[in-house]
Order: structure tokens, then C-alpha cells, then sequence
């Protein structure tokens, strides 16, 4: 399977940020499926009630239409309006004909480092996998990552490629925290990972911390790290041997050895 990592920069105007999907989705030549961060819509630090919109509204058509135009599928972030005014945090999948193949709305809210994304996101409930591309994915969005039992749930439901999309925050550790919890669910899952994270704000944005810190990788299931983007804008398409999976999971048959 071809993948491209799309580690890209999001600013302020969904217009710009998708016209960003449509520059690194020309940059992904023969990928299958192009992975994008969290929160492509708009970057976080704007009102993000002011931005959401139903998965049948302006942007993710936009997307839609990216995805046919280019015969890619893709996973991207956006918000969608809750009933009580907040937002979900919302990845959608795209087939490679622009088909809207799947949705998931982020379980996990990030209420950490003196910060509180429930203050304006609602929470999803629900694990979600979805056929695309020729493979199943599941799919989990940045803070997700600290949760072992959502990646477990989503192999259980018989995933063949976890997908992580973040815009990790700043701080003391936090960079350390997203490359080993990344291996880590690769590793204990012995799964192929692609977990892509925006690159970093260059400038302060309307309220709010800047968010972003980069560092996407590929990871294939023994958790080797196929690549890492580093800290800056970067499109990089990768091919991911799906049949490497199973010569590890004979090798370390951790998941048939479970007890609990």
C-alpha cells in the first residue's frame, strides 16, 4: 500500500487550508491514501463554532472533490456542529472516487496541560473503522494516543492500518510523549501505523496556544520507524507492506497470548 504522510500547515481560512490539501495531495504520486492532521479545517485557537459545519457543507465537499480529481483516498480533521453549541472533532475518510466512506468523532478530549478542549468540543462515543483503499483502517486523533484500549478496540475490529491524525500541542515532554506513544501503539499491536501531525504554527493565532510540533511517522508493525518528517512542512508518500504483518505477528504472537 502507498501512503502519503501530508504534514502540512493550517491557518485561518478553510478556503487556504484546502487549497493546502489540493498542493501536498500533488505531491503524493501513486499513493492510495493520504493522511492528513487533525483539525485541517482550521487551525485550533479560532472559534471553532464559527468554522463548523455539517460533513455535506462547503469544505468537506471540497474535499471530496480533491480526493476524485486526484483518485485518492484521504483522511482529514474537521469540525462538525454538536447540538449544545460545542463542535466535534471530526476525521473524515474519503475514497478514492470522493466518496464520504466514513467519520469519526474524537472520544478523548484533551483537558491537559491547563487546557480544555471540552470547553468547545463534545465527545464522540464510538470506535470507527472504515474500508478504503483496499485495507481497513481505524482511526484515532491526537490525545486518542495516550489511550491503549481505543487502538486495541479498532484491531479487535479487525484493522489492517492505524491512523493517527494530531496537531500535538507544545511543551515540556510533550514531543517525546507523540513518537514513543506512536511506536508504542505500533509495537503492542504489531500493526502498521501512520500517525501525521500538523506542522507547527509559524505565528500566533487569534486565541490560544499554537499548536503543532510535526514529527509524522510511519511505522511498520515490529515498530520500526519507516520515517519521521521532522518539525517542518513536508509531504512524503512511503509504500507500507501490508503482508509484513503477519510474518511479525508469527514471530511475536502477542494478541493470541492475551489473558484479560
Amino acid at each position: 500500500m502507498r501512503i502519503g504522510l501530508c504534514q502540512i500547515e493550517v491557518g485561518d481560512d478553510p478556503k487556504e487550508n484546502l487549497a493546502a490539501v489540493r498542493a501536498a495531495l500533488a505531491k503524493c504520486p501513486g499513493a492510495e491514501l493520504a493522511v492528513f492532521p487533525e483539525a485541517t479545517m482550521v487551525r485550533f485557537g479560532n472559534r471553532l463554532a464559527d468554522f463548523a459545519e455539517p460533513l455535506d457543507g462547503p469544505f468537506v465537499t471540497g474535499l471530496r472533490e480533491l480526493a476524485a480529481e486526484r483518485g485518492i483516498a484521504l483522511v482529514a480533521g474537521v469540525f462538525e456542529p454538536a447540538a449544545d453549541g460545542r463542535v466535534y472533532n471530526t476525521l473524515v475518510v474519503i475514497s478514492e472516487t470522493g466518496e464520504l466512506t466514513g467519520s469519526y468523532r474524537k472520544i478523548h478530549l484533551f483537558d491537559a496541560y491547563a487546557f480544555a478542549e471540552s470547553a468547545t468540543v463534545a465527545a464522540g462515543d464510538e470506535p470507527v473503522i472504515v474500508h478504503v483503499a483496499g485495507t481497513t483502517i481505524g482511526l484515532m486523533t491526537c490525545y486518542d494516543v495516550r489511550f491503549p484500549e481505543l487502538a486495541r478496540a479498532l484491531i479487535d475490529r479487525g484493522i489492517e492500518v492505524l491512523v493517527i491524525a494530531a496537531a500535538w500541542a507544545e511543551g515540556n515532554f510533550k514531543e517525546e510523549h507523540w513518537t514513543t506513544l506512536v511506536r508504542a501503539r505500533a509495537i503492542e499491536n504489531t500493526v502498521w501505523t501512520v500517525a501525521v501531525g500538523k506542522a507547527p504554527d509559524r505565528s500566533d493565532p487569534p486565541r490560544g496556544a499554537r499548536t503543532g510540533v510535526g514529527r509524522s511517522l510511519l511505522i511498520d508493525p515490529m515498530g520500526t520507524v519507516v520515517t519521521d518528517l521532522g518539525p517542518f512542512p513536508c509531504v512524503r508518500t512511503l509504500n507500507a507492506d501490508l503482508t509484513l504483518t503477519g510474518k511479525v505477528r508469527a514471530v511475536i504472537p502477542a494478541l493470541d497470548h492475551r489473558r484479560l
